[in-house]
Order: C-alpha cells, then structure tokens, then sequence
C-alpha cells in the first residue's frame, strides 16, 4: 500500500500541475496577459497541487523503505533461524 500511495502522489500533484495550467492558459486565451491576477489562480493550483503530491510523496517513501528493510532484515533472520533449527534437527 505504501509503494502504491508513493508512486501515485507525485501524479496526482502532477496532474493537479496541469489542471491549473490548463485553467491558466484558458484565462489568457479569453482575457489575454495583461490581466495577471487572473493567471494567478490557475498557477497558485498548479503550485498547491505539485506540493500537495510531494508532501504525500516524500514520507510515504521513507516509510516505505524502512519497512522493506526492516522485512528483509527479518526474513533473513528466519531464514538463519530456519537453517539452525534442520542443522539441530539432523544432528539428533
């Protein structure tokens, strides 16, 4: 789940990115440039989201690797315990 939620929030920021621009565009296209204020809502969601997707993103990665690390650590301590336990086993 964690692999999922890190891959998918930098798209969901990225898609948001171009949501804002789409809307930036369309402002000039009506209005033209020399209205800036009206750019700034379609560029201020454009910024929002991107960041949004990276706030998610960042720890979501973090988490992600510790835990894999730590779930490799213990199955190659089950796998040391396992390969004890047959060496006991064969002994006796």
């Amino acid at each position: 789940i964690l692999g999922t939620i890190a891959a998918i929030a930098p798209l969901l920021g990225l898609l948001g990115t171009v949501t804002g621009m789409i809307k930036a565009f369309r402002v000039v296209s009506v209005q033209g440039v020399g209205h800036p204020s009206a750019l700034a809502g379609g560029i201020a969601e454009a910024l929002l989201t991107t960041a949004a997707g990276l706030i998610v993103a960042i720890p979501t990665i973090v988490f992600y690797y510790y835990f894999s690390r730590k779930a490799d650590m213990l199955i190659i301590e089950m796998e040391k315990n396992a390969l004890r336990m047959l060496n006991i086993l064969k002994r006796e």
